[in-house]
């Protein structure tokens, strides 16, 4: 495994971070238990969670939200010390009125619950989890600057934010001396490039972590679905992911995967290895999140994770991405 720093900081993550939304949502503890020991043995450093992942997110029940986290506290004995534990806040995890959002209220509450979910007296990355249009940014970063003086987090960062969002916020910090927004973690695969238009110039030009999500295209960089076939029970398409159905929908998906197949074959490699070597061979992007169901899928994802792809490559890629509008 290769590190990468954080941003501006002096944080070291691995290339891979480990996924946790399927932590109690699609598999039980002990199984997450299993893929958890295999990312450590990987060396994986960075563990990634969020208060809203659970069955929760299926069902609409509030109370079966954080089951992610809860099950990291019960599996992270003895281990705590090993990894750099990131989780989030801001959704909807409870029935009232003030159970969401970034207000000083709720991010108190979601921090509390957080690290008693996760038994633990500190988190060492706290993201929040999207835009909150409601709250101005001055109020949530102040909270998140105690909570930092607290002890209780060490860095901060956001996902899902547009570039201005992140610029905006982060300029409040500078100008108020609060601790800022020292990564952002933004959807990042082959079939979703929009972050290379206007945040990923930002990032880079301030110095601000990028921690991708989804980097196999919630599994359709896997190559596991075929346009007009049934998807393989026990998939998240199968399952009805509708954020997956959408992807599918609105994007050249199975065709781009058909453009790209003979370049991995050509390496002797699966979909799933190009496509996370294609993510990493960007310096912009600091560690990729990997989520994972099985302790195989951490070991065949990593095989070849160290590799990076010729400039040849890329740019072949970009120009299968222009064709089919994947870049706009």
């Amino acid at each position: 495994m290769k590190y990468r720093k954080l941003g501006r900081t002096g944080l070291k993550v691995s290339e891979i971070s480990l996924g946790t939304m399927a932590f109690g949502r699609w598999i039980d503890e002990k199984t997450s238990d299993a893929v958890l020991g295999q990312a450590l043995d990987a060396g994986i450093n960075v563990v990634d969670t969020a208060d809203v992942y659970g069955r929760g997110m299926d069902v609409g029940d509030p109370s079966l939200l954080g089951e992610s986290e809860t099950i990291l506290g019960n599996i992270l004995k003895g281990r705590r010390h090993e990894i750099i534990l990131a989780t989030k806040g801001k959704a909807r995890v409870g029935n009232g009125v003030n159970d969401a959002g970034l207000s000083r209220y709720h991010l108190h509450r979601a921090v509390e619950n957080s690290l008693r979910r996760l038994k633990t007296d500190h988190i060492d990355l706290y993201q929040v989890h999207g835009f909150d249009p409601e709250t101005p940014f001055e109020e949530t970063l102040g909270t998140l600057d105690d909570l930092v003086k607290q002890g209780k987090i060490r860095y901060i960062g956001c996902s899902n934010f547009a570039a201005w969002q992140l610029a905006k916020a982060n300029g409040i910090s500078a100008l108020h001396r609060l601790n800022r927004f020292q990564s952002v973690q933004p959807e990042y695969s082959l079939i979703s490039r929009d972050i290379e238009k206007e945040l990923i110039p930002y990032v880079e030009s301030d110095q601000v972590g990028v921690l991708v999500y989804s980097p196999l295209g919630r599994g359709i960089l896997t190559g596991k679905y075929r346009e007009g076939e049934k998807p393989e029970a026990g998939t998240r398409l199968a399952a009805g992911e509708k954020r997956l159905e959408l992807l599918l929908r609105d994007n050249p998906a199975y065709e781009l995967v058909e453009r790209i197949r003979p370049y991995a074959e050509a390496r002797g490699w699966t979909l799933a290895q190009f496509s996370l070597a294609w993510v990493l061979s960007h310096s912009y992007v600091s560690s990729a999140i990997l989520g994972a169901s099985k302790p195989e899928h951490i070991q065949d994802a990593l095989r070849y994770a160290d590799q990076r792809l010729t400039t040849e490559e890329l740019a072949a890629i970009d120009e299968i991405s222009h064709t089919l509008t994947i870049i706009r």
